[in-house]
């Protein structure tokens, strides 16, 4: 078993390109690429309007991004904006949501790490803030026991990672290079061969036999376990007290600047949500999938979503240490010129809210704003 992963935190220069990453999912992709839910009442009569008529905010329909569907779902966003009309679109890929976050068609979303740094790299620090967190965890490595029984039988073998240069595939890529092994990063070929399947198909090429594993996020990772797979490995185990970034949220620059009241009503929903998800776990866990089966016409059956919803950890922390190594994790793979990330978080907000709440602030690993 590699060491832990050790976190880079110093300051790294301008990217001049990022054009794997800008294709690279977020932690799952499921869902439409982006869908607008009217479907929601109306906001409480005589309740009061804050700076902004709407906030519009993107999530994913998948597990890693509990707090958006529970939220949503149980009103609690909206119970802290008051008069201002909560309006969500669902997206399938990180690319999409930063895309629809540029162009002003969302004010926040929750993503993953790995389009975060993107975003913000290519628009020299100037389209987004992450803003807090949401989660960790959730990401396995799981192989056929047929034919694969320890981490030294992956060797030879074809392991499925979501998309070339996101964030599993980074992970992956970082732990092959841990053990010594040497893998092409563009081609994927080599000592293993790392095969960059789109997760809605991973479970079919497991069944077929095209692939021997996978490094996934959840729920993909507990459905090829139902299909007779076996957990190889916790990405977590790899990280630091087992914690590391797999949703963040982000705001765009200029609604942070023009609206930070209804930022902060925003952040407040979040901590509520989180704090009711890990007082409540079998509810919050059954408001998620009600979520699900909403956005996608189907829940997630209970072998699938119990293993996953325990190996998700639900946080306000947004872990800004772990993306700081993760992004320098793409670099030493060759898949990411060394970026400056100095300013990617504004945690302001965030420990305002957590203060009042008589909680402890949160760190940004020095990459805060100044």
């Amino acid at each position: 078993m590699p060491a832990p992963r050790t976190t880079a935190r110093r300051r790294l220069a301008v990217v001049a390109a990022l054009p794997l990453l800008a294709v690279a999912l977020t932690a799952c992709g499921y869902g439409s690429a982006a869908k607008d839910d009217d479907t929601k009442p109306g906001v409480a009569v005589g309740a009061k309007k804050l700076s902004a008529d709407t906030v519009r905010i993107g999530y994913f329909p998948n597990l890693t991004h509990a707090t958006a569907l529970v939220g949503d779902q149980e009103g609690l966003f909206q119970k802290e904006l008051g008069g201002t009309r909560l309006r969500t679109s669902q997206f399938n890929a990180g690319p999409s949501e930063i895309e629809a976050l540029n162009a002003g068609s969302i004010d926040i979303g929750f993503i993953g790490p790995s389009p975060s740094i993107n975003g913000y790299t290519k628009s020299r620090g100037k389209s987004l803030r992450i803003i807090g967190g949401s989660a960790s965890g959730g990401v396995k490595l799981v192989v056929d026991p047929k034919k694969i029984r320890t981490l030294d039988d992956l060797k030879g073998r074809k392991i499925a990672t979501p998309q070339l240069g996101n964030t599993q595939d980074v992970a992956f890529l970082n732990w092959i290079a841990e053990k010594g092994w040497k893998v092409d990063a563009q081609s994927g070929k080599g000592d293993v061969s790392v095969v960059r399947t789109d997760n809605k198909v991973t479970p079919d090429a497991f069944k077929s036999g095209s692939i021997d594993g996978a490094w996934v996020p959840e729920p993909t990772a507990s459905k090829l376990v139902a299909e007779g797979g076996k957990e190889l490995l916790d990405e977590s185990s790899l990280w630091p007290d087992h914690r590391f970034v797999i949703t963040n949220i982000i705001v765009s620059q200029k609604f942070l600047n023009e609206h930070p009241d209804v930022v902060r009503a925003v952040l407040r929903g979040s901590v509520r949500t989180n704090e009711w998800i890990n007082a409540n776990p079998d509810k919050a866990k059954a408001a998620a999938n009600a979520a699900l089966e909403k956005l996608t016409g189907k829940p997630l059956p209970a072998e699938i979503i119990d293993p996953a919803w325990k190996s998700i950890e639900i946080t306000d922390d947004p872990l800004a240490a772990t993306l700081d190594a993760q992004a320098e994790h793409a670099v030493q793979a060759g898949l990411l010129e060394k970026p400056d990330l100095n300013g990617i978080y504004d945690l302001k907000p965030l420990n305002e809210v957590l203060k009042a709440a008589g909680r402890p602030a949160v760190p940004d690993a020095g990459l805060g704003v100044k």
